[in-house]
């Protein structure tokens, strides 16, 4: 990339309280149980180069919100052109998008990955390692304590 853009990978995830239990084989884990299921619906983005990771709570996935986490990812690189690489979800693509991308087209480009492409999305990578090695074996009785193992997403 050049000193002028910055590239971040874009994607969603819905963090449950009920983790996936990992141990080794034939050994059996047991782990406490909250009577509510409480999800974390998120927003990332990761920038590859400088290892950072921007991550946004919100009540939903969707236009609305997908337009939050772009107003807030703007004053993250203030003086660079954001290219973000994104995923085809239906609300990346809304015409209620559309001022705000024509407002900001000097600082903001989304670039569409091809279709049912994971793979080639980093953020993708980055939610595998929180759920498999920073979430995973936990019990969270609440909110609270699902957003502290969030810690460890850099700026979260």
């Amino acid at each position: 990339m050049t000193d002028c853009c910055v590239l971040l990978y874009e994607d969603e995830s819905h963090i449950r309280d009920v983790q996936t239990l990992r141990q080794p084989k034939g050994k059996q884990k047991q782990m406490p149980v909250s009577e509510s299921q409480t999800t974390l619906h998120l927003f990332g983005a990761v920038n590859p180069e400088e290892g950072e990771v921007f991550c946004m709570e919100t009540d939903t996935c969707n236009t609305q919100t997908f337009h939050q986490f772009l107003k807030y990812l703007l004053p993250c690189h203030p003086q660079k052109h954001l290219i973000l690489v994104l995923d085809h979800a239906r609300y990346h693509h809304a015409l209620a998008l559309r001022p705000f991308l024509t407002k900001h087209e000097d600082r903001l480009t989304l670039f569409f990955l091809p279709p049912y492409s994971p793979t080639l999305n980093l953020m993708e990578r980055s939610w595998k390692w929180l759920k498999e090695v920073v979430l995973s074996n936990r019990y969270d009785k609440d909110r609270a304590d699902l957003r502290d193992g969030m810690k460890y997403m850099s700026v979260y």
